[in-house]
């Protein structure tokens, strides 16, 4: 039986990245797993992708991600996220701040029925580096 996308991405969230459960990458993502997201290069396969979320782990204490809504049509899914973390090492070239910083994004998954096959997400950067107070601002002057 195919694991419906929403069972997928549910796992991708609260076993692999919050339990930090690294079993699960090789279990429910694809060998050729594609991976970008708004922190970085395009990653691939499983060992890409842990490696990617080890560093953000390392630095962002206690990182959750938290499902806020969840739309699946077909093999494909959506989902609007609120992520959340301690600023415990450097992030953005910003040493250690000791702040829990929180922004939002949105996650678009690929799958092949089985396992998924490729993820973009696309994170609030400006706010994360507001909360960090590094560099950058939002482009609009304030009203």
């Amino acid at each position: 039986m195919k694991p419906a996308p929403a069972r997928l991405v549910a796992r991708f969230y609260h076993e692999l990245w919050n339990r930090q459960d690294e079993a699960v990458a090789h279990e429910i993502l694809h060998a050729d797993f594609r991976f970008r997201a708004s922190l970085g290069p395009e990653r691939r396969g499983p060992e890409g992708f842990l490696g990617y979320a080890r560093s953000v782990h390392a630095a962002l204490s206690g990182f959750t991600c938290t499902i806020d809504d969840l739309i699946c049509e077909g093999d494909r899914a959506a989902a609007r996220m609120t992520f959340t973390g301690r600023h415990t090492g450097a992030f953005f070239d910003v040493p250690a701040t000791d702040k829990t910083i929180e922004w939002t994004g949105g996650a678009f998954f690929e799958t092949d029925g089985r396992q998924i096959t490729a993820l973009w997400v696309l994170g609030d950067v400006d706010a994360v580096k507001h909360q960090l107070g590094a560099a950058g601002g939002s482009g609009f002057a304030s009203a």
